[in-house]
């Protein structure tokens, strides 16, 4: 076999290079040459194989992905609520303070904490998240999780003052940040990579079923004048955490997370209930074993440790950066000023209930999006390339909005009208390109044995900057504060051109790259616009005996004997 690998271009074994005398070292390095050969042939046969055949060959891990991503529809459904319960009579009434003339109104300092609230939780769950299911596995932190959301709903349905729904806002939180991560997570780990980013961006398209189902019911509570206009959206939140937990928990768990751990006859048995039988890509779940144990030993190589701190030495701080940054960008490139477009439209004359409307319609227009990207995957454009192009049409339309503001007050309507026709386009590119794409990169750049640290910390800068944004972006509107208008536009266009620039140097092309390839790309330091285009051997590597030698039984159980024969 040794031979036959030569020919065929991988580097000679260590069992070629130098005669060893003793039995057990020869029979550990013929194992070692095993796993390798059989992560060569398992990285050919992913590469070779067709979105298509890798819906065939794991129709199950599509299912299982898309039932953890669901998580994530809780999470979009509540920040939907809070957002749009200021404009509630009712709510204001119970929870907000009464104003000189006569009106109810939740002070401009609560509702700024009732918006961050989750922020603040999800800050601190995405810390968490970052050794907890590590430690405990993916599973078992999502179901926890879950019956935490159901302990703090109650918090929710039952406040009676305001200071209890902010806890209920940072509390929620802190499961919601896990599930900002580990959904992203898992959806790259169960699947081929043809199908990466399909189920890596399913995780936006939830987000905005969640904002969907939200501002529906919203609308449905409209006509009522009593507490439950309020309370029942609330109890909403109860229908979702046990059907999904009992899911979860009959779920496999993540392969490559059982490989990190040395668990490999259970990664292989998770790995049969991932897929079905097909025949047609000759799938054999040992090679796809042996794949994992020699990325996770090229990993180990690479990377000294597993914590927070690893995240900045060596090649991962480039990896780090990446992904921070390719999140933090979905709101320099103007998202939160793109959410002002029902305030253009009520400038306009437009009544509550046609606000509401327009606002249902963008959130369809968001879920449309995702699907458009994956069509525009599926035509074989790459996630640096939709990433990229989508923020030049970003830039484009940020400057019409600006040129808008030299609309004179005789046409302020028409003006207002254009305005929120532009940010309902600004709105679907950014869902075809941006918005979606981001969750496929950061699931793809970062290093294995520190996805759940590296996307964590790229889902900080997010909600940080967009906290910033977010405390900006009413001064530019205001007519008591700046009173830009339209003419935010130009420094949203500004934010979006240094992104550009940023994106074109730095951000690389991770579409049809086995997580082996993307780890020798990241360490021989390959410039990102040369990704696509380079070649390279991860099986002519040297990996030394001390990364492997822990994976040698699972060798022997596949075909070597005593004496070390194959």
């Amino acid at each position: 076999m040794a031979s036959n690998d030569t020919a065929e271009g991988v580097a000679p074994t260590r069992s070629e290079k130098a005669p060893v005398d003793d039995q057990d070292e020869i029979t550990r390095i013929k194992a070692m040459d095993r796993v390798i050969q059989g992560a060569k042939t398992a990285t050919e046969k992913e590469q070779k194989m067709t979105l298509l055949q890798g819906f065939r060959l794991y129709p199950k891990a599509v299912a299982w992905s898309m039932l953890i991503s669901t998580c994530i529809v809780m999470e979009g459904y509540d920040i939907c609520l809070i957002n749009n319960f200021y404009a509630f009579p009712q709510f204001k009434q119970k929870y907000g303070e009464q104003l000189p003339n006569g009106k109810w109104e939740v002070t401009a300092p609560w509702q700024a904490g009732l918006s961050n609230g989750a922020n603040v939780g999800e800050l601190i769950g995405l810390i968490i998240n970052g050794w907890v299911s590590e430690r405990f596995g993916y599973r078992w932190t999502v179901i926890v999780c879950l019956m935490l959301i159901n302990c703090w709903t109650a918090l929710f349905f039952t406040a009676q003052n305001v200071e209890t729904l902010l806890a209920a806002e940072i509390l929620c939180g802190i499961p919601w940040g896990v599930f900002q991560t580990l959904t992203i997570t898992y959806a790259s780990e169960v699947c081929p990579v043809a199908m990466r980013g399909y189920l890596t961006t399913y995780v936006n398209f939830c987000w905005g079923l969640g904002q969907l189902i939200g501002i529906g019911v919203i609308m449905s509570m409209l006509g009522r004048d009593d507490e439950w206009a309020y309370r029942i959206p609330y109890a909403l939140q109860w229908m979702w955490p046990l059907p999904l937990a009992i899911g979860v928990f009959f779920a496999p768990e993540s392969p490559w997370w059982l490989v990190r751990t040395g668990k490999l006859e259970k990664a292989k048995a998770a790995l049969l209930r991932l897929t079905s039988r097909n025949r047609e890509t000759d799938f054999d779940p040992d090679e796809t074993v042996d794949m994992m144990v020699h990325t996770t030993a090229l990993e180990e190589k690479t990377t000294t440790g597993a914590s927070y701190w690893d995240c900045f030495k060596g090649t991962d701080l480039r990896r780090t950066e990446i992904v921070c940054m390719v999140w933090a960008i979905q709101n320099l490139s103007g998202n939160s000023f793109s959410g002002y477009s029902t305030y253009f439209l009520t400038q306009a004359g437009l009544d509550s209930n046609s606000a509401y409307g327009f606002a249902l319609g963008q959130y369809g227009i968001n879920m449309f999006g995702v699907v458009g990207s994956w069509f525009l995957m599926s035509r074989g454009i790459g996630r640096r390339s939709l990433y990229l192009y989508g923020l030049c049409g970003l830039f484009l339309m940020l400057l019409i909005l600006g040129f808008l503001g030299l609309v004179p007050e005789s046409h302020r309507r028409e003006g207002s009208i254009a305005t929120g026709s532009i940010m309902l386009g600004w709105a679907l590119t950014y869902q075809l390109t941006v918005g979606t794409v981001c969750y496929s990169l950061v699931g793809e750049i970062s290093t294995r044995r520190l996805q759940i640290k590296t996307v964590a910390l790229g889902r900080i800068l997010y909600i940080i900057v967009g906290i910033v944004c977010s405390v900006l972006t009413p001064y530019m509107l205001n007519p008591g504060a700046w009173n830009w208008r339209n003419f935010a536009g130009f420094f949203w266009a500004g934010m979006c051109f240094l992104c550009i620039i940023y994106v074109y140097f730095r951000v690389p092309e991770p579409s049809g790259r086995s997580f082996a390839e993307l780890d020798l790309l990241f360490q021989k330091k390959i410039r990102a616009r040369d990704f696509a285009t380079t070649k390279i051997d991860v099986f002519g590597e040297n990996i030394d005996g001390d990364f492997m030698s822990k994976y040698h039984k699972h060798a022997e159980i596949k075909g070597l004997d005593k004496a070390g024969n194959l």
